[in-house]
């Protein structure tokens, strides 16, 4: 697991989550509930890494709304800072775009 991902997990654990404007846009426009990305945030799949953005340390992952159906979510923490978790965005993966598992970027 990675380092990231394991840390936005324990904020997330302790409640240190807030949503960003950009994220409740893409929510809103995909029909996802931001409950259900936190809710579900344990069991996220870690696609991407990023441990040294500028921003601050985020991580792309697979996650499943209440239907199963496959959502991505990137989750940062801002750099110099140790909270909260942000949910940056989040979105349902093109298909034409992602492996039939939503794992890999297709070239």
């Amino acid at each position: 697991m990675s380092e990231t991902l394991r840390r936005i997990q324990h904020l997330a654990s302790l409640g240190k989550l807030v949503v960003s404007d950009h994220a409740y846009d893409e929510l809103s426009e995909d029909g996802i509930l931001a409950e259900e990305l936190m809710d579900g945030l344990a069991d996220a799949i870690v696609i991407e890494d990023y441990p040294g953005a500028f921003k601050g340390p985020s991580v792309l992952v697979l996650q499943t709304d209440r239907a199963g159906m496959a959502l991505h979510s990137v989750w940062g923490i801002p750099a110099g800072k140790s909270e909260p978790a942000v949910l940056v965005t989040a979105y349902r993966p093109n298909p034409s775009l992602w492996s039939n598992d939503f794992r890999k970027r297709k070239p």
